[in-house]
């Protein structure tokens, strides 16, 4: 019998960041690596990408990375993880064209070239191993669901998706291949979970690009539609829209251009020359005849309409007459940001129209979806992925309505590892698995330590505290200098102050005193008596920090004056002098010459 282990390192109780790894008799495929936008108590990080610190001690076990489609939950870590492990990279057309243009953007790793184009008419073999894929539908083109069949049966991994049976060329679901692979025997399925919320059918993509076009009808101004940058099947409905109202395009955003560029040389994006214009051109234009796509950085242009509203963008200026137009489905993760955003827009004076106010546009599958991809896999043991655990726990549900018992369904953590011994999966040992989170160019360096001190310094300021001693003397020099930011109002509360800088005064005579001096110990002597004052006084705990100064640091220099003063009025021999280039006397810049000389 087969060792097999499936363990998650993202996608599991929280939304995106999908990787799964799946062992096979001490070979390891990587199924995606995607990265999660962070929520909002994750303040000043970028990204957040899985840790995979337990996969550094097995990196020789690594077979490949095998990606589902081109979105960043499931691709926008591979760049990280490429820096730590050289591994091949599996994934159809679309997919491995935009993860090499995240992966040219990291210098670490831009030279890597190790990536491998297939389709659902491949299979490759890794020993007793066999990698097969089939389509899916999703709001991207060149989806794929992975088969991992191993001796016990095979190990599915749908990836997004979802079904629509009106879906075009490039976005089709093949179900005689779905059929194919529940028939060979599915030992245990990962189905994406996302949707288990959905209770109706999804919105049909033809529904969709007829709404679009409605509003691009009825709209008299210029427009501004928000997509996510990678969705490629609403920016094609956005320029099928456009193309039907005589309007032109204006894009807005690096990663859209190139995104487009990579689709259209692959003939999965068709966009006439004259549709697309510049910021230049479009003033030439009557408003009722441009159309500006906005994108933001990794395709989420929730941050850019925020920029609009507040009027930071130079090159869009909005006006009453405007139609801020939301074409996409933010994730559960920033709903928050999403209706302030919201608000911001209708601030600004535009009209504001969002599609999921309307229509369910969601790319993810329904909870008829879901049953049905499970009746199609008819699986032995179910593993639900990516979603809260509301939504991990909804699909579970809908796994048992359709018959698989509860005890072979396993809600799983990050790090839980499920081996499967005796014809049984079971929850085996644990392994560490943490976030690793991006600020700006660091990676991994921002721990719990430090979102802690940045959640204090937005809830309770900072209280910075000066003061000079004397250590030899033992005394304090001056009185301790007090300055406070984003704690309380200096001005009004001067009283606060004073007893502060005498608690302080207090605590370091106390330590001064003392037979044994100790830096660290004075100034975290300082930290807990004033905080314990402070939080007595205002029930707020500010972030403490303590500065001590001392002067005298150093042993006072002999002075060699007199002596040398002396030393002029003996008789000295006289002896003749050397001459020396840029001779200098002293500690300064050279001995000047007379004035005679000078001359």
């Amino acid at each position: 019998m087969s060792k097999i282990k499936i363990i998650p390192f993202g996608g599991v109780r929280e939304n995106g960041k999908n990787m799964y790894a799946v062992e096979v008799d001490g070979q390891i495929f990587i199924l995606d690596c995607g990265l999660k936008y962070p929520e909002n108590e994750l303040m000043g990080i970028d990204v957040v990408i899985p840790d995979w610190s337990y996969l550094q001690d097995h990196a020789d076990q690594i077979k490949g990375v095998f990606l589902t489609h081109g979105h960043a939950d499931a691709i926008g870590a591979l760049p990280y993880f490429l820096a730590d492990f050289k591994a091949p990279v599996y994934g159809s057309q679309l997919t491995i064209a935009l993860a090499k243009l995240a992966v040219k953007e990291n210098k670490q790793v831009k030279k890597f070239n190790d990536f491998h184009v297939v389709d659902e008419t491949k299979t490759i073999k890794f020993g007793n191993v066999t990698i097969g894929f089939f389509t899916t539908t999703h709001i991207i083109p060149d989806t794929l669901g992975i088969d991992v069949q191993t001796p016990e049966g095979s190990i599915v991994y749908t990836g997004d998706f979802k079904f629509d049976q009106t879906a075009v060329k490039g976005y089709q679901t093949n179900l005689a291949r779905l059929a194919e692979v529940g028939t060979e025997g599915v030992l245990a399925l990962l189905s994406d979970s996302a949707g288990a919320g959905i209770t109706g059918a999804s919105t049909r993509e033809r529904d969709i690009r007829a709404y679009i076009k409605d509003t691009f009808e009825n709209t008299k101004g210029r427009i501004v539609v928000a997509s996510v940058a990678s969705n490629i099947m609403r920016i094609q409905q956005i320029v099928d829209a456009a193309l039907a109202t005589d309007r032109k395009i204006v894009l807005s955003g690096e990663d859209l251009e190139q995104i487009i560029e990579t689709a259209e040389g692959l003939n999965l994006l068709q966009i006439p020359d004259d549709t697309l214009i510049s910021f230049e051109e479009a003033l030439d234009l009557d408003d009722d005849q441009v159309v500006i796509l906005v994108t933001g950085r990794m395709g989420e242009p929730t941050k850019s309409l925020q920029q609009i509203a507040n009027g930071d963008d130079p090159d869009i200026q909005l006006t009453s007459t405007d139609l801020v137009f939301v074409t996409t489905t933010p994730s559960y993760a920033i709903e928050t940001m999403v209706q302030k955003t919201k608000d911001m827009l209708y601030r600004a004076g535009a009209e504001v129209k969002f599609i999921a106010d309307d229509l369910n546009p969601s790319g993810q599958a329904s909870q008829n979806d879901e049953q049905l991809m499970l009746n199609f896999m008819k699986p032995k043991f179910f593993i639900p992925i990516q979603g809260e655990y509301r939504l991990l726990d909804r699909h579970a549900e809908l796994a048992e309505e359709v018959g698989i018992p509860a005890e072979n369904i396993f809600i799983t953590a990050k790090g839980d590892v499920l081996s499967y011994e005796d014809g049984k999966f079971h929850l085996g040992d644990r392994v560490e698995v943490g976030n690793t989170m991006i600020d700006g160019t660091g990676v991994g360096d921002i721990g719990n330590i430090v979102l802690r001190d940045r959640r204090v310094l937005s809830e309770d300021g900072i209280f910075v505290v000066v003061a000079t001693i004397d250590r030899k003397k033992k005394k304090i020099v001056a009185r301790p200098q007090i300055t406070s930011r984003g704690f309380v109002f200096v001005k009004t509360n001067r009283e606060l102050m004073n007893q502060a800088a005498d608690l302080v005064e207090k605590v370091v005579q106390e330590d001064l005193d003392q037979k044994e001096f100790d830096w660290g110990h004075l100034k975290q002597n300082v930290r807990d008596k004033l905080n314990r004052f402070l939080f007595n006084q205002t029930k707020r705990h500010p972030v403490i920090l303590p500065v001590i100064m001392e002067i005298n640091q150093h042993p006072k220099r002999k002075n060699h004056t007199k002596a040398t003063k002396e030393a002029t009025k003996a008789p000295v021999a006289k002896k003749p002098a050397k001459k020396h280039h840029n001779s200098r006397g002293g500690r300064g810049r050279g001995k000047k010459r007379p004035a005679s000389e000078a001359k």
